[in-house]
């Protein structure tokens, strides 16, 4: 296939990268920055630097945007697409942009697939990208009312890069997922290191100090963008996670160690049966 890139930061980077490594695909990329298009070519993770009109004969255009910015970019230059090519977004939140998405495939005459890359690092654009990212990883799949014959062209890829698994879902239940686990750890992460202990850590701190912050090295301008359009299912899982916090708190408040042990052990119940 003749695949398009829109958007080469380390998601969309990652992706011309696996493709081209692990894959006979032809990559076309599109950038906002010149110098980052530039690079992508010098290191081979993509075959052609495009434009918007290296759209026409796109078999496969997969955007690698800002949920925002990928229907923007689509309703802008949707005309260019040809009939029948698929395109795939890659970012955090569906329900905002699936049914955008679906009306444009429709005006367009081009085949829209939604899907979510599970997989990323603390770093963000092109210098972070990786051929490797994929791997074991898990790829999430929103196929509307899409033919299975379309659907399998853009699993087959996912498999061919490295994804281990797919699931197919509503833009409703992954939105309501991703704010589970996808979103509210990162909350949790930056609430965490709101802290004024955080600045005193060194020599107190281990692996527990590791895994609750590690992410809260986060793309602010991303991250925002995705919590204000997933609001309703991300503040319902804050508001969870708040009255499990004052639940444990009020047991250790009232020295009622019995009900603390209760509530511990409940916990890691719910883990192990999940491991």
């Amino acid at each position: 296939m003749n695949i398009v890139i829109v958007g080469l930061g380390i998601i969309g980077g990652s992706m011309a990268m696996a493709i081209k490594k692990y894959t006979d695909h032809y990559v076309i990329g599109i950038n906002r920055t010149r110098a980052t298009l530039e690079k992508a070519y010098k290191c081979g993770a993509i075959d052609e630097m495009g434009s918007e009109q290296s759209l026409r004969n796109a078999d496969l255009v997969i955007l690698g945007l800002y949920p925002e910015l990928a229907v923007e970019y689509i309703e802008k230059h949707g005309d260019k697409i040809k009939k029948g090519a698929i395109v795939t977004d890659t970012s955090g939140i569906k329900s905002a942009i699936c049914p955008k998405m679906d009306a444009l495939a429709e005006l367009h005459g081009f085949t829209f697939i939604g899907s979510h890359p599970m997989a990323g690092k603390e770093t963000n654009g092109f210098q972070s990208a990786d051929p490797d990212l994929f791997k074991g990883a898990s790829f999430i799949v929103i196929p509307g009312n899409v033919q299975y014959s379309r659907v399998e062209v853009l699993c087959k890829l996912a498999n061919d890069i490295g994804f281990s698994s797919y699931r197919f879902t509503t833009p409703e239940e992954h939105d309501r997922m991703i704010a589970y686990t996808s979103q509210l750890p990162h909350v949790l992460a930056c609430a965490y290191v709101l802290s004024p202990q955080c600045s005193n850590h060194h020599g107190f701190s281990a692996g527990s100090y590791r895994d609750v912050s590690r992410v809260a090295k986060i793309n602010a301008e991303l991250w925002s963008e995705l919590f204000m359009e997933n609001r309703e299912p991300l503040t319902k899982e804050i508001d969870t996670l708040i009255e499990n916090l004052r639940l444990i708190r009020d047991q250790i408040n009232a020295s009622d160690r019995d009900e603390l042990i209760k509530t511990l052990q409940k916990s890691r119940e719910i883990k192990e049966s999940l491991d």
